[in-house]
């Protein structure tokens, strides 16, 4: 198997008709079942959308960290806000004990929901969630808010392909997904004037825990690499103006292991390379908190118990908290 990252161009599924969806669904198969990680272009995601967030979320973290403070939320446990250095260990997620990530981050859902008890009942209260936004810089909610309605219309479009891919009629997740959990960050991960400690990245080795990631990110020194079936770590590129995709662990349980979640990090700046911070955008896309996780892609015995997405969702938020 090659070492490199697949570049996938989803322009002819997304302008072409059937037999065009159906080879790119293939390639997405091919993928899938060999790194679970591959990169997207041809997604129809505006350029100036992308820049301008990230324009705006680098003039919120170069704020002094007593004025991003002030974005924490109160409670510890709610998913919103400014989160400062340390407040996460990825890794335990997966079961390792390391040193806290060294990244600071951003996380939002979406802005509006109707007024429906699936969205404002206990139940949903606890998953849709009002975002907290800074007076400055003006007019990043505005921003994020469109760039994660780009991000829905793309997984959209994704999961419809990655049902083709499983043999599946195209719309088997659509009633899994209209009323979705998701969540994003933005991560700025600080320049490093001094060493870390032992064993401590900027985002230790994990697994992502939905259905897929959609990442955007940025080529500097000190990024994205993930874990080949080998056993090798590989440098994953991230272009500005491309996503780069990944398998969470509720569709590699949907599929009964035929396609991997693979593990991933966020490596330091090597020494001796220049000392500068880097911003990623990641889109975790998360099924509806009702939908049941069971195997639908039978490939010998199913190796997963039935899990509801929320509560799977919250048993990854607890350990991976400081």
């Amino acid at each position: 198997m090659s070492h490199v990252i697949p570049i996938i161009d989803l322009a002819p599924a997304l302008n072409g008709g059937a037999q065009a969806r159906r080879e790119v669904a293939a390639e997405i198969d091919r993928t899938c079942r060999e790194i679970g990680f591959f990169t997207i272009r041809g997604h129809g995601v505006d350029p100036a959308l992308i820049d301008e967030l990230r324009s705006r979320s680098y003039e919120f973290f170069n704020q002094p960290v007593e004025q991003k403070q002030r974005m924490a939320p109160a409670d510890r446990q709610t998913p919103r806000g400014y989160r400062a250095l340390g407040f996460e260990a990825l890794s335990a997620g997966n079961d390792q004990t390391t040193p806290p990530d060294l990244k600071e981050y951003y996380h939002f859902g979406r802005e509006r929901w109707p007024d429906e008890p699936y969205y404002t009942s206990t139940e949903g209260q606890r998953y849709f969630i009002p975002n907290l936004w800074p007076d400055a810089p003006a007019g990043w909610s505005a921003v994020a808010e469109r760039y994660y309605a780009e991000m829905e219309r793309l997984t959209g479009e994704m999961m419809a392909l990655c049902a083709l891919a499983l043999g599946l009629d195209e719309t088997f997740f659509a009633t899994r997904i209209d009323r979705h959990i998701t969540a994003m960050r933005v991560n700025h991960y600080p320049a490093q004037p001094s060493s870390p400690a032992s064993g401590q990245l900027r985002a230790g080795a994990h697994t992502d825990y939905g259905m897929l990631t959609i990442l955007n990110g940025e080529n500097k020194p000190g990024g994205l690499q993930v874990l080949t079936r080998s056993g090798a770590w590989v440098d994953v590129e991230t272009a500005p103006d491309t996503f780069v995709v990944n398998i969470g662990d509720l569709l590699m349980r949907w599929t009964n292991d035929r396609w991997v979640s693979n593990t991933h990090r966020v490596v330091n700046p090597p020494a001796g390379s220049p000392q500068e911070a880097r911003l990623s955008v990641a889109f975790f896309h998360h099924p509806n908190y009702d939908a049941l996780i069971e195997c639908v892609v039978p490939e010998g015995e199913a190796k997963y118990p039935p899990v509801l997405s929320g509560a799977y969702r919250d048993m990854k938020y607890r350990q991976t908290r400081v």
